[in-house]
C-alpha cells in the first residue's frame, strides 16, 4: 500500500479471510462500506474485490466513535488521511469509482434506497449495540441476494468482564440480528472477531 497514510492497522489479519469471500459475491460491481476511518479496508476493497466500472460508497462522519473521542484523537486528521488515500485510489483505479459520503450510516443508507442492491456491505460505525442493529437492518433490503455482510468488531468490548456493559458492544446485536433473520440468511465460516453472513432469501 505505497504512499498511502495510516497511523492504524486494525485490519491486517483481514484480507486473508476476505479473499475467501469473493468467490461467494453475487457480482463485484457495488459495494458499501459503514465506517471508513482511513480507509485502509477501503483501499483494499478497491484493489482486491471491486471490478472495473465498480462502485464503493464509503460512509462515515469522521467525528469519531465515543471511544475515540474519549482518547482525544483528531478526527480531522483522520478525515484528511482518508482524503488523501481517497485521491490515490482516484490516480489508480480511474475505472473504478469511489465515492465518499460524510454522514451517518443511517442518512446515507436512507439516500441509497431505491438505487441498485450492494453485493457487498461492510459495517463498522458505531459499536453501540443500538447503532449496529439499526446499521444491519437498514443495510439488509439494500443488499443484493446472495450478497454478503460483514460485521466487523463482533467481540469487541470496552473493557474486559464483568465491567462491559452489554449496550455498547457490538454482539448482542448483530446476536439479535442473526437470529431475527435466520431463514433468510447462511452464516459463513470466519474467525470470530468478524462475522460474516450471506443473504439466501429476501
Amino acid at each position: 500500500m505505497t504512499g498511502y497514510k495510516f497511523t492504524q492497522d486494525w485490519f491486517h489479519w483481514a484480507p486473508e479471510v476476505w479473499q475467501q469471500l469473493i468467490p461467494k459475491l453475487p457480482g463485484r460491481e457495488r459495494m458499501l462500506e459503514l465506517g471508513a476511518y482511513e480507509g485502509r479496508s477501503t483501499a483494499w476493497i478497491v484493489e482486491n474485490m471491486l471490478e472495473d466500472d465498480g462502485v464503493l460508497i464509503s460512509v462515515d462522519t469522521w467525528e469519531g466513535a465515543e471511544e475515540h473521542v474519549a482518547a482525544g484523537e483528531d478526527m480531522n486528521a483522520v478525515e484528511k488521511n482518508f482524503d488523501h488515500n481517497l485521491n490515490i485510489l482516484n490516480e489508480r483505479y480511474e475505472k473504478r469509482t469511489i465515492l465518499k459520503f460524510k454522514k451517518t450510516s443511517y442518512d446515507a443508507m436512507v439516500s441509497l434506497g431505491g438505487g441498485p442492491p450492494f453485493d457487498f456491505i461492510y459495517i463498522d460505525a458505531s459499536h453501540t449495540a443500538p447503532d449496529v442493529l439499526t446499521d444491519a437492518c437498514v443495510a439488509w433490503p439494500l443488499l443484493k441476494k446472495d450478497g454478503v455482510m460483514v460485521f466487523d468488531d463482533y467481540l469487541w468490548s470496552e473493557t474486559t468482564p464483568p465491567e462491559t456493559d452489554p449496550m455498547r458492544c457490538p454482539k448482542p446485536a448483530i446476536d439479535a440480528f442473526v437470529n431475527t433473520y435466520v431463514r433468510k440468511l447462511s452464516v459463513l465460516r470466519a474467525p470470530l472477531y468478524q462475522l460474516y453472513v450471506q443473504k439466501i432469501a429476501e
